[in-house]
């Protein structure tokens, strides 16, 4: 079946011709090169040079990693700059508008803002889940986006993998699905139904699982004319060598996340046990990230009263059916001691 990914793309940008940077116009030669083309410092260091602007190499180790074609990835810095670049280039300000479901991760609001689009918002159910009826019935010809991320953030929890089929078969235009949580899920990644269903964009990250969260490094994988468009896109160098070398470096260690991933998801279920018996803790809700969600007497002077304890927690609560809750990051073995002792001695 042939696809038109145009019918998603603001008119005005289908013809925009990319910047192109020296290094990009570059396509290789004989070996030693001369680079004289990119007004660079000549002397020697392990960044004087301009990055790859299309990040081929790491592409092609990641392509190999989750399976998929170059073509279908696009690298962003941090998995924001995704976000804002799908929202500018798909959504028409004034006219558009993208759909979310909260409690959800603020950044999909905060970047439509920026760009002077409208925002839907479609609650999850008393338990957290996908009101798939309600969404595909709020969505309209202007609804141009709709963002699923799964676990989710704030409420830690995964979505019905059904749920989330029948909202990429029934919504009128892209969905995204979130993925920034997934190694810790017991739900598998989605990115194996981009074959299915043109229409799909999944996002993953290096920042949690893998430990990166300084370098800003964000992964979308979608139907290569969507790539394509993306790159057309986006600035010329939007992940410097760094970034890039700490990549393809945590991507030989796998077997080393894997098992620091062991130990974050045994944590989680001894914090879980442990909050179980701390009187102001009411209730602990279940989690398939790197986090829990708490619902405690008072938020508000339990997280100072935390602070006052040298710990950082998230106070959520003013978000959809989050009164009165704290998001906690499963931390190491003796940093939980620290936080179980903290919880346990507040009365």
């Amino acid at each position: 079946m042939k696809f038109d990914y145009t019918k998603y793309i603001r008119t005005y940008l289908l013809s925009l011709k990319p910047y192109r940077s020296a290094r990009d116009e570059y396509k290789g030669g004989k070996s030693p090169m001369v680079f004289l083309d990119a007004n660079e410092n000549p002397f020697e260091t392990p960044v004087n040079r301009y990055p790859d602007p299309m990040q081929r190499v790491l592409k092609k180790e990641i392509a190999s990693w989750k399976g998929l074609d170059v073509n279908q990835i696009y690298l962003s810095n941090g998995s924001d700059e995704f976000i804002s670049q799908v929202i500018m280039g798909c959504c028409e300000p004034g006219i558009d508008n993208i759909m979310i479901v909260p409690p959800t991760f603020g950044m999909y609001e905060v970047s439509a803002k920026m760009f002077g689009v409208g925002i839907q918002k479609v609650p999850l159910t008393s338990n957290f889940q996908l009101d798939v009826p309600a969404i595909l019935k709020a969505a309209d010809t202007t609804t141009k986006i709709i963002f699923i991320p799964t676990p989710n953030n704030p409420t830690a929890n995964r979505f019905d993998l059904h749920s989330i089929e029948q909202l990429i078969q029934g919504f009128p235009s892209l969905v995204l699905v979130d993925e920034a949580y997934v190694e810790f899920s017991t739900n598998p990644s989605v990115i194996s139904w981009l074959s299915k269903y043109p229409n799909l964009m999944v996002c993953q990250t290096f920042s949690k699982a893998q430990g990166m969260a300084g370098a800003r490094l964000g992964m979308a994988f979608a139907h290569p004319d969507f790539i394509s468009f993306f790159n057309r896109i986006k600035a010329p160098y939007n992940l410097n060598s760094m970034t890039i070398n700490a990549a393809l470096k945590r991507l030989k260690e796998q077997d080393k996340v894997n098992e620091q991933v062991r130990l974050l998801l045994a944590e989680r279920e001894r914090l879980e046990k442990a909050f179980a018996s701390i009187p102001i803790i009411l209730k602990c809700f279940p989690s398939d990230a790197n986090f829990l969600l708490v619902r405690v007497d008072d938020s508000t002077r339990r997280y100072q009263e935390l602070l006052e304890k040298g710990i950082v927690v998230r106070n959520p609560s003013n978000n959809v059916n989050c009164e009165n809750t704290l998001r906690i990051s499963v931390g190491l073995p003796e940093e939980n001691d620290r936080l179980i002792e903290a919880l346990s001695s507040l009365s």
